[in-house]
């Protein structure tokens, strides 16, 4: 059987009742394993990752994104993380015998669908159609609060979509990318700008690690900092080897790990990688000896 996953984020973390009502219009028709739901009060965001065949995943996330368009309100929209539109990214990932091109072909459907619907999109990754929007953090530059300004530019004239500002809907970006790592650290500190200089360290676009994109957000509920990450590419910038580089950079400035948090589901081979340095497994272990 043909796997494909997707991980939606959509813009509303703090109303559980809408949640819960797009995540039921998500898995209303049972063709689709829900491998995580994951609510983040501070960010107001909410991440849905789930899996199927190609044409099952396609359908359920317009279902969900038809009733999340119904419920949230980018214009009243406050959060943490970085967001653009009501459904703010919709990334495709091939897991089982699903070719990147069929993959391509999936999340250009759902661009088309969602177009239709009002919204502006953008396809990044794999499904980009210039070289300067393969990068979601390009186009995403300035959020929501950019947005309007953006859509009279001709340089942002969307994919799919409308060429004009929605102040409800904001704009989504949609593609096809390799498999992706959530991983955030809390820390003992409230001190934003000291955690900035060890997010650079790390940071890829400041000459830390290639595959590393990272920020540094307020976590005023916890009295925290945390340093948000999203590994693109684990093969080459493994879970441990960013967790030591902070860790060190932390020391300097005597700021320590509280906790970490993976946001959504992990390729059993990055776990591997990190039972691996952790542990010092030895080569006979198997990803398949991980289960649930």
């Amino acid at each position: 059987m043909k796997v494909l996953l997707a991980e939606v984020n959509i813009s509303e973390g703090t109303n559980l009742e809408n949640i819960e009502k797009i995540r039921e219009d998500l898995m209303k028709n049972n063709d689709l394993e829900l491998i995580d739901k994951n609510s983040d009060k501070d960010h107001n965001r909410t991440v849905f990752t789930y899996k199927g065949e190609p044409k099952a995943v396609l359908e359920g996330t317009k279902r969900l994104s038809k009733k999340a368009l119904e419920l949230i309100d980018m214009a009243t929209h406050k959060g943490s993380h970085p967001r653009m539109g009501a459904i703010d990214v919709v990334p495709f990932i091939p897991v089982k015998d699903v070719s990147i091109e069929e993959a391509v072909e999936i999340s250009k459907e759902y661009g088309k669908y969602l177009g239709g619907l009002g919204v502006p999109v953008y396809y990044y990754e794999d499904a980009s159609t210039r070289d300067d929007r393969k990068s979601l953090v390009k186009i995403r530059k300035g959020q929501y609060e950019a947005l309007e300004e953006k859509l009279k530019d001709e340089n942002w004239m969307p994919d799919e979509g409308p060429f004009e500002f929605n102040s409800k809907y904001g704009a989504t970006v949609t593609g096809v990318r390799f498999a992706l790592i959530a991983f955030n650290i809390n820390l003992d500190t409230e001190d934003k700008e000291t955690v900035k200089k060890v997010v650079k360290a790390i940071r890829g676009a400041k000459g830390g690690y290639k595959h590393v994109r990272a920020i540094a957000l307020d976590i005023p509920e916890k009295k925290q900092v945390q340093i948000s990450m999203n590994l693109t590419n684990y093969e080459e910038t493994p879970i441990h080897r960013v967790y030591e580089t902070i860790k060190s950079e932390l020391s300097r400035y005597n700021i320590n790990i509280v906790s970490t948090e993976l946001v959504g589901p992990v390729p059993a081979y990055a776990l591997k990688e990190l039972l691996s340095f952790y542990i010092k497994l030895n080569d006979d272990f198997e990803v398949e000896q991980i289960y649930m």
